[in-house]
């Protein structure tokens, strides 16, 4: 699963996506794309689901780009503990991304089959995407 390399020693507020991407929001590298409609936090499982997802139904054909990097640490701390000593540790790594988000991009296969593919990774998504084409 994706996470960062290194982490410096604290551990960093909660934060949400808010506002419309500005940056990363054309499809840079492939042909088509999926863009987010919707802020969302999405987990590192997520991510790797998706495109396992689109690996498979492509038949590792083609080339898929990930666009998005799960930077934020989201900790927890262990269950029936009382109030207080501290933050907990870290649990997992979320991408935070905001709505106009291009999160996925693929090229090689026709458009059909990269829109089924497209499809397929959606559902593993907690927000709404759009399949979108390189103008």
């Amino acid at each position: 699963m994706l996470q960062p390399k290194r982490l410096k020693w604290r551990r960093p507020h909660r934060i949400y996506p808010t506002g419309y991407a500005w940056k990363g929001n054309q499809i840079s590298f492939g042909e088509y794309g999926l863009q987010a409609t919707s802020g969302a936090r999405i987990t590192a499982r997520q991510i790797e689901a998706a495109r396992i997802a689109m690996t498979r139904k492509i038949k590792r054909g083609g080339k898929i780009w990930i666009r998005i990097f799960p930077h934020q640490v989201i900790t927890s701390k262990p269950l029936e503990t009382r109030m207080g000593k501290g933050k907990g540790s870290p649990d997992h790594y979320v991408a935070l991304v905001r709505p106009g988000t291009m999160m996925f991009e693929m090229s090689g296969v026709p458009v059909d089959l990269a829109k089924a593919a497209m499809r397929l990774a959606k559902y593993k998504l907690p927000c709404r995407t759009q399949f979108v084409v390189k103008q």
